[in-house]
């Protein structure tokens, strides 16, 4: 191939990466709003045109876990309750050390609750400016049965996935 090929190739292929890139977000939020919306379906079977299965679309709902909503709460609840007096490093601001934060958010994680239990005493305090709730968004993964990629290679090669994937033209003139 010359390079006046390849240079056109590349066009080509850049233009079409980009459109299917486009499609495949679009798609992508709509199946999420679909799954959101018909509540208990966890997961989809994704079959070709022919009736071949070649992958499950499942639901991945995020774990919930303790994260700081309000800094100034929870360096000032650390301060006056953790028994690491190193845990707050002084400076021209006052915070949590990183390590004393990620323990505590992962003990509150595990814990379910925004709570913490002093070892030493036995109190238990409930943690200001700390909240129990999802840290990304629900979304959905696509995993590709065995050989379903190729299935899918070969469908696409034998023209059975037009009315899947092309765009629809509009009529001569429509806009």
């Amino acid at each position: 191939m010359n390079l006046a090929d390849l240079a056109a190739r590349e066009a080509v292929l850049k233009a079409l990466a980009d459109e299917i890139g486009d499609q495949l977000k679009a798609v992508r939020a709509a199946v999420q709003a679909e799954l959101d919306e018909n509540r208990g379906v966890q997961q989809v079977a994704a079959v070709l045109p022919d009736g071949r299965q070649v992958a499950k679309v499942s639901l991945t709902d995020p774990a919930p876990a303790a994260v700081v909503t309000d800094q100034e709460a929870f360096v000032a609840w650390v301060r006056d309750h953790h028994p690491d007096e190193n845990a707050v490093t002084r400076r021209f601001v006052i915070e949590v050390r990183p390590a004393t934060q990620a323990a505590l958010l992962a003990e509150m994680t595990a814990a379910g609750v925004p709570q913490w239990c002093d070892t030493e005493t036995g109190e238990v305090h409930t943690v200001p400016g700390v909240e129990i709730r999802a840290t990304r968004a629900r979304s959905h993964s696509v995993r590709f049965d065995k050989g379903g990629r190729d299935r899918v290679a070969e469908a696409w090669r034998a023209g059975e996935l037009a009315a899947l994937v092309l765009p629809e033209l509009t009529a001569g003139g429509a806009e």
